[in-house]
């Protein structure tokens, strides 16, 4: 018997929640799997946009696509929507990519209520656990399944499955990986859970260091060029594409200075020489760091579009250009 088969045994349902494109590929995922959805529960619609015109989350769309019931309360705590909830009578709440749940609506499910994260957790609890994974140049992660509890990320795990990190790597790349990965785990998980098939471990047990992964803002994004090139290109990457590393380079000759995100990066064995001038190199700008320049193969000015550094050198002399420092 097949996964698709068992999960149409006994009337085993669930509600979904969760909000962005990372969580739609879980919940196409479970419903190609013939689990029984009962509603969807996402975030409220929002302006977004220069026409500020009102923009539907992911998950929405999806659930709208497969004629899903769709919940977006502004409280989380509402009594209205907590009755709702408790109306669908589902044996599970799956969590991926969503609020901190209150406990009067994770305790609902007499299964509980499964989270995705995007670790091999206790590691990299938090919200940007992709992005602090390879800024740290882990050489490893994964995803984790695991029951909530009152602290975040803190819950008993049900299932882990690892992947391994390249050296190049950008959190893009591998956000596709995982994203996927997560899906397969996560039908998975509720198969287990459905056959009473789990044997959940504490994360105390699993004796790896727990670790943070806070939330990052455009401020944490700046390179320091101090540091070694290993450290600066995990870090560029580590942000690329989104929110993206960035840096400011000045005009020593008109004294002009500009930021600039850098998204495609490779370490060199080019050692540099106290300078914080760039060099044109064979693929890349070559930005100076503590021991060895960093080369940059794409990058965006202020105000332009993301270009490869052959057409950035196009446009621009770059021999008086500098790296400004903090």
């Amino acid at each position: 018997m097949d996964i698709k088969e068992i999960m149409t045994d006994n009337n085993f349902s669930i509600v979904f929640m969760g909000t962005p494109e990372f969580a739609v590929a879980i919940l196409d995922k479970l419903i190609e799997n013939n689990v029984e959805v009962k509603a969807v529960v996402t975030a409220p619609d929002k302006p977004a946009g220069r026409g500020q015109k009102i923009h539907m989350s992911a998950v929405k769309q999806c659930a709208l696509k497969h004629n899903l019931d769709v919940l977006q309360p502004t409280s989380l705590k509402d009594e209205s929507f907590i009755g709702e909830l408790k109306s669908y009578r589902a044996d599970l709440f799956v969590v991926v990519a969503f609020r901190m749940l209150p406990e009067s609506v994770w305790s609902l499910p007499p299964k509980g209520t499964i989270n995705l994260h995007a670790s091999l957790l206790p590691q990299y609890r938090g919200a940007a656990p992709i992005n602090w994974a390879i800024i740290n140049g882990e050489r490893k992660t994964g995803v984790t399944t695991f029951f909530i509890e009152k602290e975040i990320d803190t819950g008993k795990i049900i299932d882990q499955q690892e992947v391994a990190i390249s050296e190049n790597e950008t959190v893009g790349e591998l956000y596709e990986r995982l994203m996927n990965l997560g899906a397969e785990l996560m039908v998975s998980t509720v198969e287990k859970i459905k056959e009473g098939n789990i044997k959940p471990i504490d994360q105390s047990e699993t004796n790896i260091t727990v670790t943070q992964a806070p939330k990052i803002f455009k401020s944490d994004c700046r390179i320091d060029f101090n540091k070694p090139v290993q450290q600066v290109h995990n870090f560029c990457r580590g942000l690329s594409p989104y929110p993206a590393a960035w840096c400011v380079l000045e005009n020593k000759n008109t004294g002009e200075s500009k930021s600039f995100k850098i998204f495609i990066t490779r370490v060199t064995d080019i050692a540099t020489d106290n300078t914080l001038y760039i060099r044109k190199g064979e693929n890349g700008l070559l930005f100076p760091c503590q021991n060895h320049y960093l080369e940059v193969r794409e990058l965006q000015p202020e105000g332009k579009r993301r270009m490869d550094f052959s057409a950035f050198l196009a446009g621009n002399d770059i021999s008086d250009l500098s790296i400004k420092e903090n």
